[in-house]
């Protein structure tokens, strides 16, 4: 299960509280190799082989109940063309490359990305809550 970063929460709440002006972004969904954090401190995004953040619509998720929502359909990264290291964690963020952390999960299941394999996630799988 997901959560927000830091730095989402402090956007939403200034916004809901009339601090600030949200305009939701672009979501890009990015893989880590290690835990990143709530501010992000600790991500480590595979930096070989091909990789890119893969952007994400609006309509790739289902509404929110419950405090949480999830992907409606299945999204995958483009082919490895070198070794990514074993991922363990999944990151969105407001731009391909930089920007800021929006939220961050464990996967599951940790997968070791190897030249050739492709990373997916069925619908469902990318579980995102506030906390």
């Amino acid at each position: 299960m997901g959560s927000f970063s830091d730095h989402w929460e402090n956007e939403v709440l200034d916004h809901l509280f009339g601090k600030g002006i949200y305009a939701p972004p672009t979501i890009y969904l990015g893989l880590s190799i290690a835990d990143p954090g709530d501010n992000g401190a600790g991500l480590s995004e595979p930096s070989a082989g091909g990789y890119a953040r893969l952007a994400i619509s609006a309509a790739d998720w289902n509404s929110a109940s419950g405090g949480s929502l999830d992907n409606a359909s299945a999204v995958a990264f483009g082919e490895a063309t070198g070794d990514w290291g074993t991922v363990t964690h999944f990151a969105l963020f407001d731009a391909a490359t930089g920007g800021n952390m929006l939220a961050h999960g464990a996967l599951s299941h940790s997968k070791t990305v190897s030249s050739g394999d492709t990373v997916r996630f069925v619908a469902g799988d990318l579980d995102v809550s506030l906390d």
